[in-house]
């Protein structure tokens, strides 16, 4: 794990917060009085060797201010979970990455977010290319109407990563295995890929999205529409992802948080609030709001 530069003191010098009573929840004038300074995030929001270096991130749809002054480092193969209510920006802020926010045309994006050193958002920026290196997996498991082995071999196809069909029939396998579901499928790549249960699909994603060996994988909210076993499984295969990829998710779940990722960050109405070590968010947060999120007295 790359080690991660902190903006305040070491935890020795930090009393560990009393949790509040759960009778007295926080109301919406209190949370309101909570003072979010814009452009300040408490904890360890930056690392000493980042995949993704993004500062005074802004994210406007028209003339709302979707995400307020948001920087962070996204370090090498970590995987790095987002939490905050509905509409707090974490999808939004996920969709920079690949610049998936191209296709609104509202959505205005300034600030500077920096790839290994280069401006993602540069005009000469093949965007193709950027999201063969930062791939994406949905909230709900979108494969193509074609075979199994056609959904994995299609991004390799197009980015002319195979010349011959034994090149083709490699990564097809390799990336089935690497997303658990080589043997499940290996007697059925012919059969439509519509017709696999929903977690089986989603893994199928996963797969289509290694294929073309990527080296940041985005997840939107990727098991909130699986079963408890499905969902296990996807969250083994991000832990052994972790060892090649870097992995950012976005979850509603904060059990889910807590299972898979190295470092969690907490964004409220557009801000980041705070990033810190995970276990350290579920156990002692250093911010009002994030203690008020995490015992569920909003959300």
């Amino acid at each position: 794990m790359n080690s991660i530069n902190s903006t305040i003191p070491g935890d020795a010098t930090m009393p560990e917060k009393a949790p509040l009573a759960v009778e007295d929840p926080v109301t919406e004038e209190r949370r309101e009085t909570v003072e979010i300074e814009e452009g300040k995030t408490v904890g360890i929001p930056f690392s000493d060797n980042p995949k993704f270096a993004l500062r005074n991130v802004e994210v406007s749809y028209g003339d709302t201010r979707a995400i307020r002054n948001i920087s962070l480092d996204i370090a090498r193969n970590e995987v790095i979970a987002f939490i905050g209510p509905s509409g707090c920006g974490k999808s939004t802020f996920l969709r920079c990455l690949n610049r998936m926010n191209d296709s609104i045309d509202t959505c205005r994006v300034k600030g500077s977010l920096m790839l290994d050193g280069d401006d993602i958002y540069d005009p000469r920026r093949d965007v193709v290319e950027l999201r063969a290196r930062v791939g994406m997996v949905f909230q709900k498991p979108n494969p193509f109407p074609k075979s199994i082995y056609e959904n994995v071999a299609y991004g390799p196809r197009i980015h002319g990563l195979a010349n011959r069909k034994s090149d083709l029939d490699e990564i097809v396998e390799s990336s089935l295995r690497k997303a658990g579901l080589w043997d499940e499928v290996k007697d059925r790549l012919d059969a439509t890929a519509t017709g696999m249960s929903g977690g089986q699909q989603q893994r199928l994603c996963i797969a289509r999205a290694i294929a073309v060996s990527p080296e940041v994988i985005l997840m939107d909210e990727p098991c909130s529409a699986l079963d408890p076993i499905a969902t296990a499984k996807v969250e083994e295969l991000i832990a052994e992802m972790s060892e090649s990829y870097t992995i950012v998710i976005v979850t509603h779940s904060m059990q889910q948080a807590a299972r898979v990722s190295h470092r969690t960050a907490y964004f409220h109405l557009g801000h980041l609030v705070e990033v810190n070590e995970t276990n350290k968010v579920f156990t002692a947060p250093e911010h009002e709001l994030t203690e008020s999120y995490i015992t569920g007295r909003f959300g």
